[in-house]
């Protein structure tokens, strides 16, 4: 036998292994990593947040800074190429720390701004939430916005806030950007890439981090909810 001979016989005889590997962003492809802003001030009946147009813009409450200041603490030594804020102040006060720490400027985005809430924006909505009120019932049973008078319906807060995503998408290929907006943003944005039903992903904590991809065209969730930078408790009961 030569020694080529032997050298091939020995590969026939190798065991092939293949280990696991990790998830890694494909060539091309935009990676989102969507903040929930900081905790917001907290509603006084008879005492309307502040408007941008017709929708509440309530800056952090002092629990929202400090949440602020543990998700930058998270998020700056991660590879981020850009910030997107949307035009309501609790996204642009929540960016301010990691902005800072990274020496960026964020881009404000509007079309990434909040649900639009109709005859319950200002901050009504938390009053008829904590009441019980049977049109909030109502809201959840039925899984649509536009049961507010006046508020968006779930198909135009998609629309707007996919769009936008897009628009972000295709001016940063290959790139990693955090995008701070709202819960109802994550969760319209969430349910349509998975094509789950509305409000399936209700309830982002504020300042948790929640995580999408967009490669050929196609989105795909990494991440929904993540607090490990807040709390060391997965209940939060």
């Amino acid at each position: 036998m030569t020694e080529s001979d032997s050298e091939l016989a020995a590969t026939d005889t190798e065991v092939r292994q293949f280990e696991q590997q990790r998830w890694q962003r494909p060539p091309g492809a935009t990676e989102i990593l969507m903040v929930r802003h900081g905790a917001s001030q907290a509603f006084v009946p008879g005492e309307p947040f502040p408007m941008l147009g017709t929708q509440g813009d309530p800056p952090l409450a002092p629990k929202g800074h400090t949440q602020a200041a543990m998700a930058a603490r998270r998020l700056a030594t991660e590879p981020i190429d850009a910030l997107y804020v949307t035009s309501l102040q609790r996204t642009q006060q929540t960016f301010e720390p990691l902005a800072r720490q990274l020496a960026m400027t964020p881009t404000v985005e509007p079309d990434l701004r909040e649900v639009a809430l109709g005859e319950w924006d200002g901050g009504r909505i938390r009053q008829f939430a904590a009441d019980n009120h049977p049109l909030y019932v109502k809201l959840h049973t039925e899984r649509r916005w536009d049961v507010i008078p006046g508020a968006e319906t779930n198909e135009q807060l998609t629309h707007r806030c996919m769009t936008a995503l897009e628009r972000i998408a295709d001016a940063h290929p290959d790139q990693l950007i955090g995008a701070c907006v709202h819960g109802g943003v994550i969760g319209a944005v969430l349910a349509h890439i998975v094509d789950a039903s509305p409000f399936s992903f209700g309830g982002a904590d504020n300042c948790s981090i929640s995580q999408i991809v967009r490669c050929d065209g196609e989105w795909m969730m990494r991440r929904f909810n993540d607090c490990s930078h807040l709390d060391d408790h997965l209940h939060h009961g």
